[in-house]
């Protein structure tokens, strides 16, 4: 949860095309919910409100899935420029729903690991440090899950082309609260990635 008293909203970046899926990742089902409404409840659970997430490519398919939930559903129109365009949409987004948000979660729709404990977890560091990015730490360097104070809204608005926030979260260490979570680094891309994910979380029964 966030610190008391302070307000945090969130963007879930939802509108890749999947191409190297090969199907729209987002509904991919995890633990019997699609992907993305995985990702958004998730975001829920960690007292993250409002909760925008970003669609893009065949963002009627992917609509109907997050109606039961309160968030925020939008369309970035140049969602093939790459994640920066989804976050500029994102950070628009909350800035007209509310001006008064202390700072955003940043987060990935296809992180089947992502959880509101992640997200505790970057709160809790952030409180600790005073830092105004925590960033969660995997595979050698800092990425999504990401939490970032007000005062980077400018900096992500003004984001363009495919890296997103990766320099942000990357090219001022002493800046940024790193958390290790490992388990992060599982993202689901292609179709080896999800049966991968499937086998080691959901195996078969012998014989099955």
């Amino acid at each position: 949860m966030p610190e008391s008293g302070r307000k945090f909203g969130g963007i879930i970046l939802a509108a890749g095309a999947s191409s190297r899926m090969g199907q729209l990742k987002q509904l991919l089902p995890v633990d019997g919910q699609p992907l993305v409404a995985r990702a958004a409840q998730a975001a829920l659970d960690a007292g993250i409100w409002p909760v925008v997430v970003v669609l893009g490519a065949q963002a009627a398919r992917i609509r109907p899935v997050l109606a039961r939930l309160t968030v925020l559903p939008v369309e970035c129109a140049a969602w093939n420029e790459g994640m920066a365009a989804s976050i500029r949409t994102g950070i628009e987004a909350l800035e007209q729903f509310s001006r008064d948000l202390d700072g955003a979660l940043l987060a990935l729709c296809d992180q089947p690991a992502f959880s509101a404990e992640s997200v505790a977890r970057l709160f809790a560091a952030q409180a600790e440090t005073g830092r105004g990015i925590a960033a969660a730490r995997y595979s050698g360097r800092q990425g999504a899950p990401a939490l970032f104070r007000r005062a980077y809204f400018p900096a992500l608005a003004a984001l363009t082309g495919e890296a997103g926030a990766r320099a942000l979260l990357n090219d001022s260490p002493d800046l940024v609260a790193a958390v290790d979570l490992p388990e992060l680094a599982v993202d689901l891309d292609t179709p080896a990635d999800f049966g991968a994910f499937q086998e080691q979380h959901f195996p078969k029964p012998p014989g099955g």
